[in-house]
């Protein structure tokens, strides 16, 4: 790879990692046909190749981007998470859901005008392994790839409580400098793993997407050794454990505790302890900072949508395959999602609704809600308008609500 791709590569993460909000004029979203995507995948390439602005993507119109979130892994180098031959199974039973509505701002909706959006590209609800609503916008199917955007750094959780299980990480309770001894003598040597899981390592971080000069903004999508020498010169800004800082550099963190200590790469581990085994149905990719490089742990799993409903299910059975074999350690996803001490709303790298369900969120309105009490799974893959904050997004979040206390 050109050295400006890998540069390009790892800007990308920067920008699709952090989850900065982005305003973005929409434009017809409609699926591209075949030809037309390959025509736009191919200007964007040589724009790529030519050294055009990096950030771009975040500000493509909504059109470009619905394709680039489908074929990432034709544009940056990305790295394949692959599936077995054995299929974990999902029995269409699929229900009429045309009375189901649902309120907004005072407005009753029809969950066909939530799924007529263009920003809607696919939901997926599956209740004890039966699929009862499954919807793909044209040009999208069940075989599609999309990009989960922050959805990994729960899935980084997940790699976390399987090495636990593996042996190759004791507990969650042990200083992240027995991993990374470059941090040993700063900040992060009074933290331990649970505390990077839960975004409160007490080190001092700035999210600021606007300042050019904050931390996110040089180091958002670093890794290796230049993300543990960039942390490791951060003052202190709280005791380890007490204060949740949303912090991109410590997502990308566990990743790199999760490397150094089963001493593979991300991708591998997942296809052998979890993507195999439990029964994936198709090839997934994960985004790696450039040629033969690494992945983000925060960021940029690309995988079809019933993947994204089998990695709930996966967490929702505590890491336990079909045939019963543990892969996480036992009450693993209780403790990931018991509300922290400094953000009763964050677990383990996930989101917690406060009544016993949690989600895997990602910028653009990806999803995978869980709750177990109902043993539910909502997923969705979707080109939202903004980042964050749109008006689609409070239409998905309600939604799910609404399908939720409709299948309970």
């Amino acid at each position: 790879m050109r050295q400006s791709n890998r540069l390009h590569a790892a800007a990308l993460v920067v920008a699709l990692a952090v989850g900065m909000s982005v305003l973005v004029v929409p434009t017809a979203a409609r699926p591209a046909a075949p030809a037309e995507a390959d025509a736009v995948l191919a200007r964007l390439a040589e724009r790529i190749s030519r050294g055009g602005p990096t950030e771009s993507l975040l500000f493509y119109p909504q059109a470009e981007r619905r394709v680039v979130f489908g074929h990432i892994d034709r544009l940056y180098p990305t790295r394949t998470v692959t599936a077995g031959a054995a299929v974990y199974p999902l029995t269409d039973r699929l229900r009429d859901f045309g009375g189901l509505r649902y309120e907004l701002d005072g407005r009753t909706h029809a969950l066909a005008d939530f799924l007529a959006m263009p920003e809607a590209i696919g939901l997926l609800v599956v209740k004890d392994g039966d699929v009862l609503l499954e919807h793909y916008a044209p040009g999208n199917d069940r075989d599609s790839r999309w990009i989960s955007f922050s959805v990994t750094k729960s899935v980084t959780s997940l790699l976390i409580g399987a090495a636990i299980a593996d042996g190759y990480i004791a507990s969650v309770d042990e200083p992240v400098a027995h991993y990374l001894p470059r941090l040993r003598g700063t900040p992060y040597e009074a933290a331990t793993v649970r505390d990077v899981l839960n975004m409160a390592s007490g080190v001092a971080w700035n999210e600021d997407y606007a300042d050019p000069a904050s931390d996110v903004a040089r180091a958002g999508g670093a890794n290796g050794l230049g993300l543990v020498s960039y942390l490791a010169g951060l003052p202190r800004l709280s005791e380890p454990g007490a204060t949740f800082n949303y912090n991109t550099g410590e997502t990308n963190l566990a990743g790199e505790i999760l490397r150094a200590a089963i001493g593979n790469n991300a991708a591998t581990y997942l296809t052998h302890r979890i993507w195999q085994p439990f029964g994936m149905e198709r090839d997934a990719t994960w985004l790696i900072d450039g040629a033969g490089g690494v992945e983000t742990g925060g960021c940029c799993i690309s995988a079809t949508l019933r993947d994204f409903a089998r990695l709930g299910i996966f967490a929702m059975r505590d890491g336990v395959l079909a045939d019963g074999t543990r892969v996480l350690p036992e009450g693993w996803m209780t403790e990931s999602t018991r509300p922290s001490a400094g953000n009763p709303g964050y677990g383990y790298l996930w989101w917690l609704m406060g009544d016993g369900s949690y989600s895997a969120r990602g910028i653009f309105g990806q999803q995978i809600y869980v709750d177990p009490a109902a043993r539910l799974v909502i997923a969705a893959h979707s080109n939202a308008p903004t980042a964050t904050g749109s008006d689609y997004a409070r239409h998905l979040n309600a939604v799910t609500q609404a399908l939720r206390a409709h299948v309970r």
